[in-house]
């Protein structure tokens, strides 16, 4: 909102500018009537160098134009503010109107000028700011009445003053001088008012870019730092998960192995004099065997995601999208069907670790910006399908990635192809054994 003062120096501005345009208009008509009055037509007109043809008309057309002024004001002050065309649109009219009432006056005022360049100077932004002050002050140069009068016949309110008697014309000249002085004053002072405001603008962007500059630095910061603590966490989750895989699988193996170890020793001491009893012990050896591989795969499957251990698998992908698309620019579509797809744990722990590596693979190697990541169920089979929009490879080199989803593939006897000629596409199917659909 405009500042109050501001505001009020613009009144008064309007209202010196009316009054200088109206006082030479009234000056000239009445002393017109006058003199026509006195019957001193004769002796007057014989001093003047030209003469209005309607000084009536004159006086009316200028009321009727600072009329117009004064809406244009009011208009462009409080009623259309934010349309930025119809504020350049009542400065030319302002403009126009300007020079009208100056050709109307026969150039005997001009200040009416500094109307216009006070509205220029606050409301038109800097370059085509410029180019209406350099205009104004051209037409303002070039409007001055003397120098006019060089070249054209042009009737001088002076005159009309010089009918009046010596205490008459010293009020009349003093009081005009005044006005037109106290106009450049209040103009002068507009300027400063807005020259100071525009500075204390410069002076607030400043400050809140600075502001601005200290809490992206800080936020880079955390972000970094957050980072930093993200990878520490999974490093120790990786650490802690491996640690009580091998726990497990030490303790199984250590007790399996040593049963053998311990069960083929006696085998080859009684192996000559009391086979039966071998082949019972090679029989026990063969059911420890077996309940020690049971017990290895049963601690490798615990290797579960702990996403899946709460959601879904829906849900889960979708948590490890958005986690993705937190830390990168890519945009994953995900589709899933039907909802709430429910399958055995090691078909959605295949599913989930294909989507991962999948991904991964996409952003590290392909640099993919676009990845489109496709479950349906058909006919008791999962359709897997990842594709991205990155670079692709043309000849494609097995690594421990893609070997990984093969093997994992493979255990479930399902099937996986990969396409690097357009982007890279992951395509597998994988066949449901007892896994079942949950509508919501």
């Amino acid at each position: 909102m405009r500042d109050k003062r501001l505001r009020n120096v613009q009144y008064m501005m309007l209202f010196v500018n009316i009054v200088a345009v109206l006082f030479p208009a009234s000056l000239i008509c009445f002393t017109t009537q006058k003199v026509c009055s006195f019957f001193h037509a004769r002796s007057f007109i014989g001093k003047l160098d030209a003469l209005p043809v309607h000084p009536t008309v004159i006086l009316l057309e200028c009321i009727a134009l600072t009329s117009c002024i004064v809406v244009s004001f009011v208009l462009r002050e409080f009623v259309f503010t934010q349309r930025k065309y119809f504020v350049y649109l009542s400065l030319c009219f302002d403009f126009v109107i300007s020079i009208y009432l100056m050709v109307l006056l026969n150039f005997n005022y001009n200040g009416i000028l500094f109307w216009v360049f006070a509205n220029i100077i606050y409301h038109v932004q800097d370059r085509v700011k410029l180019i209406f002050v350099l205009l104004a002050i051209c037409i303002y140069v070039g409007t001055n009445q003397e120098f006019l009068m060089i070249n054209y016949r042009l009737y001088s309110m002076n005159d009309y003053i010089d009918y009046y008697n010596a205490s008459i014309q010293k009020y009349m000249l003093g009081g005009y001088n005044v006005l037109i002085s106290f106009n450049i004053i209040i103009f002068i002072v507009f300027c400063i008012y807005v020259i100071q405001k525009q500075q204390n603008i410069i002076e607030q962007v400043n400050s809140l870019y600075k502001q601005l500059s200290e809490k992206n630095g800080e936020l880079e910061n955390a972000n970094e730092e957050l980072k930093q603590l993200a990878d520490l966490k999974e490093k120790m989750g990786q650490t802690k998960e491996r640690n009580r895989l091998a726990r497990e699988i030490h303790d199984t193996l250590g007790h399996t192995l040593t049963g053998i170890s311990a069960g083929v020793d006696a085998c080859l001491t009684m192996i000559d004099r009391d086979p039966q009893a071998t082949k019972k012990q090679l029989e026990l050896i063969s059911k420890v065997t077996r309940d020690g591989i049971g017990e290895v795969r049963c601690s490798v499957n615990e290797l579960r995601p702990d996403a899946l251990e709460r959601l879904n698998l829906e849900e889960a992908v979708r948590n490890m999208i958005a986690d993705m698309k937190a830390v990168s620019k890519a945009e994953v579509i995900f589709v899933c069907e039907p909802a709430r797809l429910q399958c055995d744990e090691d078909e959605e722990n295949t599913i989930y670790r294909i989507v991962q590596e999948s991904l991964t693979n996409a952003l590290r190697h392909g640099k993919a910006d676009k990845i489109w990541v496709d479950i349906r169920k058909r006919d008791s089979v999962v359709h897997l399908r990842i594709r991205d929009n990155g670079c692709g490879c043309k000849e494609m080199k097995r690594g421990f990635g893609t070997t990984h989803m093969q093997e994992r593939i493979h255990m479930l006897h399902g099937t996986i192809r990969f396409n690097g000629e357009n982007g890279f596409v992951v395509e597998a199917d994988i066949p449901v054994r007892w896994g079942k659909e949950e509508q919501v």
